[in-house]
């Protein structure tokens, strides 16, 4: 004699407040590639490790970054302190257009979004500099053991900071390049979404869910300078 089973639908299973599967499929596609992210940097940061410990030699951060815009004098690190503090602040400012979009309050996501754009794009013109000051070098220069030779800057061959450690060079090229390229890519795509505001793209949606979208790609970029500042700038 078989059994007689009852069909239950998926509401009655869970029996919640709301299906736990409500995520659109937008926001799970972010999530996806986000994770995929992380662990590129992940690995490149373990890589760093790893050379870092096999190194004869390895400079200290603040004998290397100690240089500001405009100014003379020895600032270990203030200016990388600087720009990571913007890029923090740029995140909260992110926090709040995603909370006025909640709100549907347009003005709110503008003012918000904006100030967001304004802070990422200051650290990618902070970066820039501090690449081309990293590039150049000082004018002292590192002498080549065992020739006359003078190092100047930084390549992806030699550098005058660590010259037994040339993958010290390599490591903040690809790293703080990498990074560089997402919150470029973040501004620009931030850029773009606060135009499609303005023209009240989202306002005939009835919502505001891209910003959200935008705003977790916007956070994840801020964690990870969070980890590469820490592992790379400071330990």
């Amino acid at each position: 004699m078989a059994a007689h089973v009852e069909k239950v639908d998926g509401a009655t299973l869970w029996g919640g407040n709301g299906s736990p599967f409500r995520l659109s499929y937008g926001k799970q596609m972010m999530w996806f590639f986000l994770l995929s992210d992380a662990l590129t940097f992940g690995a490149l940061l373990t890589a760093y490790g790893y050379a870092r410990h096999q190194a004869v030699s390895w400079p200290l951060a603040e004998d290397v970054f100690n240089a500001m815009p405009f100014l003379d004098g020895h600032f270990p690190l203030m200016y990388v302190a600087l720009m990571t503090f913007i890029l923090i602040i740029s995140s909260v400012t992110m926090v709040l257009a995603v909370e006025a979009g909640h709100r549907l309050d347009k003005q709110g996501v503008i003012k918000w979004m904006t100030l967001t754009v304004i802070g990422g794009a200051f650290f990618v013109g902070s970066q820039a500099w501090e690449w081309a000051h990293f590039i150049h070098g000082t004018a002292h220069g590192a002498a080549v053991a065992g020739s006359d030779a003078v190092i100047y800057g930084a390549n992806l061959i030699e550098n005058q900071y660590a010259p037994l450690a040339p993958q010290f060079a390599d490591f903040f090229f690809f790293i703080t390049g990498f990074h560089g390229f997402h919150v470029l890519s973040g501004v620009v795509i931030n850029l773009i979404i606060l135009i499609q505001v303005t023209r009240g793209t989202y306002d005939d949606r009835g919502h505001f869910e891209m910003v959200e979208k935008v705003g977790l790609y916007w956070h994840f970029v801020d964690l990870v300078w969070v980890f590469v500042f820490t592992f790379f700038y400071l330990i």
